[in-house]
């Protein structure tokens, strides 16, 4: 099945003839990335990474890294999200602008090199999920091949690993703007001190981590498996993240779950 998936994967790709892909340097991108080269070879691929303040500044140097491993052209664009109208304000379609902004950014490329089309790194499994920059994408007509392939995150963890991908396991990320709950502006100082507190957990060894923001709370995520330890560190970890100046420091008992602060939402919020 993971073969015929690849397969797949490969004749959308070759179907697509080139090919701009928005390379965040995460897991998805960086398969979607390599099986592009692989089909359409260098010169019919170019990867582009936005650097802005809502992605720390390693994910760029780890996007950089990866790119130059793959021996693909890449290229960084600068945005800034939180000039985008309607972003900041962080409603439950920020997204929306978000990847609008970024698609935007990506097609005057396309007359530039001659190619076809942009592809970003949406998968199957996102699709039951609450995902506003698909709309966007469905917009402008930007292609998610790693889901018309229908591939979702374990099988593409394979399929990485399979092909040799440094990044095979890499914990999922997504920009610092998810993690502060929806109606609560988004400022620059804001995703600083999340970055900041996520930080030192992964320091502290702490693989999957989120720090979500309600006003001064902070609500830790960490893996199940990962919560007894959680506790025995949790009078370092409150009062480091007291100093950064949350005032109440609590974990989540489900654990960490990708787009929690949508729990919020009504069903026909997150169609």
């Amino acid at each position: 099945m993971l073969q015929q998936k690849h397969d797949k994967l490969k004749a959308l790709l070759g179907e697509m003839d080139s090919v701009v892909v928005a390379f965040s340097g995460g897991i998805d991108s960086t398969l979607l990335l390599k099986v592009a080269l692989d089909t359409l070879g260098p010169d019919r691929v170019l990867a582009v990474t936005a650097d802005s303040e809502t992605y720390p500044a390693r994910e760029l140097e780890e996007a950089r890294t990866l790119a130059a491993q793959l021996q693909a052209r890449h290229e960084v664009v600068y945005t800034s999200e939180l000039e985008i109208p309607g972003y900041k304000e962080n409603t439950p379609n920020r997204c929306y602008f978000c990847k609008r902004n970024l698609f935007e950014e990506l097609l005057p490329l396309l007359a530039r090199e001659g190619f076809s089309n942009v592809a970003f790194g949406l998968i199957a499994d996102d699709m039951g999920e609450h995902r506003p920059g698909v709309k966007a994408a469905r917009e402008l007509n930007v292609r998610g091949p790693l889901q018309e392939a229908g591939l979702g995150k374990e099988e593409i963890r394979a399929l990485a690993r399979e092909l040799g991908l440094p990044n095979w396991d890499k914990p999922s990320f997504a920009c610092l703007s998810s993690r502060i709950a929806y109606g609560e502006e988004i400022t620059v100082p804001k995703l600083t001190r999340v970055d900041r507190a996520e930080l030192y957990l992964q320091r502290l060894g702490f693989r999957q981590v989120r720090v979500r923001v309600h006003g001064e709370m902070a609500r830790i995520e960490v893996e199940p498996a990962e919560m007894a330890r959680l506790l025995e560190v949790s009078h370092a970890a409150t009062e480091y993240l007291q100093g950064l100046g949350f005032q109440y420091v609590t974990m989540d008992l489900t654990g960490y779950k990708s787009g929690s602060m949508n729990r919020v939402l009504g069903a026909e919020a997150q169609s």
